[in-house]
């Protein structure tokens, strides 16, 4: 990783650029040695992940930095981002503890700690990412009520507040009667919203599956579990055991989870703790005392017996609810390694919501009429009212456009190529300047 310039260049005041750059590995010693003598909390080792860095000038250390991991829990912090419990110890890891910051005593000059400190921020995401695998959302620091923290406000941090005075060592808390003043700064403008979102942001896990944590699923907008109870139950009365909303929210949060097939889900469903099978309403045992998840059986005789469709379609709309945003994307795609009864591979048309990647509706296209049909079946129970819905050029119709802007109140993008020569031709002819939005630079 190389270093960042920082000031001016040489030779506009004699000085040589500022350098922020992590330490390499023969420079640990002298940074902790250095920062042990003249740190007034002396130096431990960096909790969890951690980076050191120093700033340098013409070869002479200036200043030294040190990140390790957030605080497992800090109040002011945690009310700021609004994340839950669930949220909080998956997402901890995105945010970064200011633990050291030392501007060594011959090198002190005015604005040199908000300099440094602003240079450090503006790469330590990246190098984070470079070596541990995750970028950083949000950085953190506790100062001691005695020091004004000129710096961090200097360089665009926030302060929230008092700690309670609690410090954590071993695994367990103990009071040491030292509030320290908690300060935040965002590394991205959408760190904050990220980190307490009901869905894992795409950009922190590229390829990776979509997670909704379990508090979000079971009670946010009336919850999984209460909106599951209002589906009817085809199964036999005599010899249920376990509700069918309880059996269809272990196997919905198991999938979200990674299982692809029955035993997987009765496998994810046989670990789950005892608090989580209560809060998905998992059976009680009577004799046992305890809560007992569906076996897999139990879970495949009730996912084959419910209304697919139904559960489909109540499903998306609950997702929507959660992830409503503000652009609809359309597009169809073929299962991969499923069949029909005809033997053709399965082709569904989507409905996903354009932020999240959320899919809120989908609809079996016929093999014989393809996608246009399915359109407007796809999209009729959406709440679609104010928002953009985009789709590729097989959806450029004249009836789609209607559908949408008459009855269901809301906007369209849609593409054109070849397959719409005479429409192609017109738009091409358009004036841009006088026109299209994409004429007007200052837009």
């Amino acid at each position: 990783m190389g270093g960042m310039e920082l000031g001016p260049a040489a030779g506009e005041d004699g000085l040589a650029p500022l350098l922020v750059r992590p330490v390499r590995a023969d420079e640990g010693v002298l940074w902790d040695r250095l920062m042990a003598a003249h740190h007034y909390l002396g130096m431990r080792r960096l909790v969890g992940e951690s980076l050191r860095y120093v700033a340098e000038q013409g070869g002479q250390w200036l200043a030294l930095l040190g990140w390790g991991s957030a605080a497992f829990k800090c109040a002011s912090r945690d009310r700021w981002i609004g994340w839950t419990p669930e949220q909080q110890w998956r997402r901890l890891r995105y945010v970064a503890n200011n633990l050291r910051f030392l501007v060594l005593p011959d090198a002190r000059r005015p604005n040199l700690a908000s300099q440094v400190l602003g240079a450090n921020l503006r790469r330590l995401s990246r190098d984070w990412q470079a070596v541990f695998g995750h970028p950083i959302l949000l950085v953190e620091t506790f100062v001691d009520p005695r020091f004004a923290g000129v710096c961090y406000r200097a360089a665009g941090w926030q302060e929230l507040g008092l700690t309670q005075g609690y410090g954590r060592n071993g695994g367990r808390y103990y009071f040491h009667g030292q509030p320290k003043r908690v300060w935040v700064r965002l590394l991205h403008r959408r760190g904050r919203e990220w980190l307490g979102a009901a869905f894992d942001a795409p950009s922190l896990s590229p390829g990776g599956p979509l997670i909704l944590d379990l508090n979000c699923l079971i009670e946010a907008h009336g919850g999984l579990v209460a909106l599951l109870e209002g589906l009817p139950d085809p199964r036999k009365r005599r010899g249920i055991r376990h509700r069918q909303a309880a059996v269809l929210a272990v196997a919905i949060c198991a999938c979200l989870a990674g299982a692809r097939s029955f035993v997987a889900i009765g496998e994810w469903a046989a670990a789950l703790p005892q608090e989580a099978l209560q809060r998905l309403g998992c059976r009680c045992h009577p004799r046992r005392r305890c809560y007992v998840p569906p076996s897999e059986p139990t879970l495949r005789r009730a996912l084959q017996a419910v209304d697919s469709a139904q559960v489909d379609r109540e499903l998306g709309a609950w997702l929507h609810r959660l992830a409503p945003g503000s652009a609809v994307a359309v597009d169809g795609k073929s299962l991969r390694g499923a069949v029909g009864e005809d033997g053709r591979a399965v082709h569904l048309l989507s409905a996903l919501v354009h932020k999240e990647g959320v899919v809120i509706g989908q609809h079996l296209v016929d093999p014989k009429h393809y996608e246009i049909p399915a359109f407007q079946p796809l999209l009729e129970p959406l709440e679609l009212a104010g928002k953009v819905v985009t789709a590729d050029a097989l959806h450029t119709q004249r009836e789609h456009a209607r559908f949408l802007v008459e009855e269901k109140h809301a906007d369209y993008l849609f593409t054109v190529k070849g397959n719409q020569s005479g429409l192609l031709a017109d738009l091409a002819a358009l004036d841009q300047d006088a026109f299209s939005p994409s004429g007007h630079r200052d837009r």
